[in-house]
């Protein structure tokens, strides 16, 4: 065996000294879901298949580096992924790819890769200068036949499917009759970046409000955007894990909390701290065409649930802040789920609000009922920030939750650490 030794004193090269302290964190990240079939209340928005195609997908990532790895996830396929040439890019205003910033994605040195089932495929780094909230396109050629069994239901941002292997080409027209656009999101599954600071990330672990519902499409205006954009300039990423329809205690549109509190929370790279903002779907589906036969739990049943994510996020050092469930009377009025409010779902979310607040159970809470509610009408979601279903709050709704967090409460001595370059700004403050 051959031993490298240095000697008492000696400098290290300015290449290893640098490498030790480069970290990666998590930038980006689309919580992957279990496709569903055409019997669901809603469609899935994504071909069965995928044969010789490619996707095209752009994502604003929270924290920028010089060097990027990509996530695919294969989570609830049933037969391997075969991943043909990737690519990684800065698309400009138009679209299109910028000039020079084309880059080739690779996974253990080679062009293609297989995902196996039930997994996930992370990929070299590839060396591209992008800065803080600035977007990137991934696209990704499928050259067999492929099932589409993981996704993202409502990525919030359209999505481009292309025929043939166009991951190197500059220009996809979203006019092309040939392409096919979705908001859905295959596949892709998180964005990292490495970082000469230390690498702290918030996650933010909810459903379809978290999700960005009723965010304007293409915008990344959901509130942990608006709060990826308050924390960036401390050096902190801020990766989005809410999914629609999502519970804290059962299976719906994506598996429960504790299910996927491990990949979507605690192996994510940086994580410090955890926002849970879970539970209306848990109290309102029961009843509905979501669940029509599911008894409605319980206050005890759902602290349960709070209190176990509180300690297995402990027991992995993340801080855990609760926010409490917004207001939602009158909610989805002319729809399906016309019957998700009824006073007495009200009732137990007030009496869950309360033992968000008062059980000392969570590191601090984020009082999001409080910052949305009309108050002349409680019950309500304000006017002002009403997306107008009366359950998801629009743009302006989604920047007054991310102003509402306390950063000192999420990440205590936030301005003390490493890598934040400027003090607070006094709407912070």
């Amino acid at each position: 065996m051959l031993a490298l030794a240095v000697a008492a004193g000696a400098a290290l090269p300015a290449a290893t000294a640098r490498a030790d302290k480069l970290s990666w964190v998590a930038s980006w990240q689309a919580s992957p879901q279990p496709t569903w079939g055409t019997d669901f209340l809603f469609p899935s928005n994504v071909p069965p298949l995928l044969h010789d195609q490619s996707v095209r997908q752009v994502a604003r990532i929270s924290l920028g580096g010089s060097r990027l790895r990509v996530v695919l996830s294969n989570a609830y396929g049933r037969e391997p992924v075969v991943v043909g040439k990737t690519t990684l890019a800065r698309p400009d205003a138009k679209g299109a790819i910028a000039a020079g910033s084309l880059r080739s994605v690779t996974f253990g040195g080679q062009e293609g890769a297989t995902i196996l089932p039930g997994a996930s495929l992370v990929s070299d780094p590839v060396a591209l200068q992008v800065p803080a909230l600035a977007q990137v396109a991934v696209s990704i050629h499928l050259p067999n036949a492929t099932p589409v069994s993981t996704f993202h239901w409502d990525g919030r941002q359209t999505t481009l499917i292309a025929p043939g292997d166009q991951t190197s080409s500059a220009t996809w027209t979203k006019a092309d009759a040939a392409t096919q656009r979705t908001t859905a999101r295959p596949l892709l599954a998180g964005i990292q970046v490495e970082t000469e600071q230390v690498a702290r990330a918030v996650v933010v672990m909810g459903d379809s409000i978290t999700d960005g519902a009723t965010a304007s499409l293409d915008k990344d205006s959901r509130w942990p955007d608006f709060l990826a954009t308050r924390l960036a300039r401390h050096g902190v990423a801020v990766v989005n894990a809410g999914i629609s329809g999502a519970r804290l205690l059962s299976d719906g549109m994506g598996v429960n909390a504790l299910a996927r509190l491990e990949r979507d929370v605690l192996a994510q790279p940086g994580v410090q701290s955890l926002i849970v903002m879970l539970g209306i779907n848990d109290i309102s589906w029961p009843g509905t065409a979501f669940a029509p036969d599911a008894p409605r739990p319980t206050l005890d049943a759902l602290a349960a649930g709070y209190r176990q994510v509180v300690a297995q996020a402990h027991a992995r050092g993340v801080r855990v802040i609760g926010a409490t469930l917004t207001p939602f009377e009158g909610a989805l009025p002319g729809t399906p789920l016309g019957n998700y409010y009824h006073p007495d779902k009200d009732a137990l979310r007030q009496r869950v609000n309360d033992w968000i607040r008062q059980s000392g159970v969570f590191d601090a809470v984020i009082d999001f009922d409080a910052t949305l509610r009309d108050s002349v009408h409680p019950t309500r979601i304000a006017a002002r920030y009403d997306s107008g279903d009366h359950l998801h709050p629009g743009d302006e709704g989604n920047r007054a939750m991310a102003e509402a967090v306390d950063l000192e409460a999420l990440l205590p001595g936030l301005d003390a650490m490493p890598g934040t370059v400027s003090s607070k700004t006094s709407q912070e403050r």
